[in-house]
């Protein structure tokens, strides 16, 4: 609840210019390891996005080495950021828990609920996928997975923002009320 005192311009800074060195390094380290494999077969990726998952499926050969990298990054990259997410949110509910005004507890609740719901929706789909024993044949629930973490939670946050909005709100109930009405 100080976050623009704890938050300075150079901490941001900080913290956005260490998560894009590490997404960097994380690229650019798969796709050498990637390189490096052999491809035997067709070279169809089947799926619809081209990533590290499905580039990896049509490979052959010894993949020791490209699975052990995928599975240290999941470690490092998955579980940890959203235990901190956790743990930070935890400590926001112990501070709403204190708030007097019910009403102040409950429009925190509805706030906070809403992002959670959108980040273990994120990072649980992102933890299957990466976290799932490796198998050679494309599953369809790899590209729902992918649609979840990659599209579906992008879009969730123009939403979440804007019905926080009171006359969005009012928009959407009446456009709600007449689609109800009229049928």
């Amino acid at each position: 609840l100080q976050y623009p005192v704890l938050m300075s311009h150079q901490l941001c800074l900080l913290l956005v210019g260490v998560a894009w060195s590490f997404s960097l390094l994380k690229s650019v380290t798969e796709t050498v390891i990637a390189m490096r494999l052999p491809f035997c077969g067709h070279h169809v990726i089947s799926h619809f996005m081209c990533e590290i998952l499905a580039v990896l499926k049509l490979a052959c050969g010894d993949m020791s080495v490209s699975e052990a990298f995928l599975l240290a990054g999941s470690i490092l990259l998955l579980p940890m950021p959203l235990t901190l997410i956790c743990l930070s949110y935890t400590l926001i509910l112990v501070t709403v828990l204190r708030m007097p005004s019910a009403a102040g507890r409950r429009k925190a609740f509805s706030t906070c609920s809403a992002h959670l719901a959108v980040v273990v929706l994120f990072y649980g789909a992102l933890i299957y996928m990466y976290m799932k024993p490796k198998t050679k044949q494309a599953d369809v629930s790899d590209e729902v997975f992918t649609v979840l973490y990659a599209v579906v939670t992008p879009m969730l946050n123009p939403v979440i923002y804007s019905l926080r909005n009171k006359e969005v709100k009012e928009a959407a109930r009446k456009v709600w009320n007449k689609n109800w009405t009229s049928r």
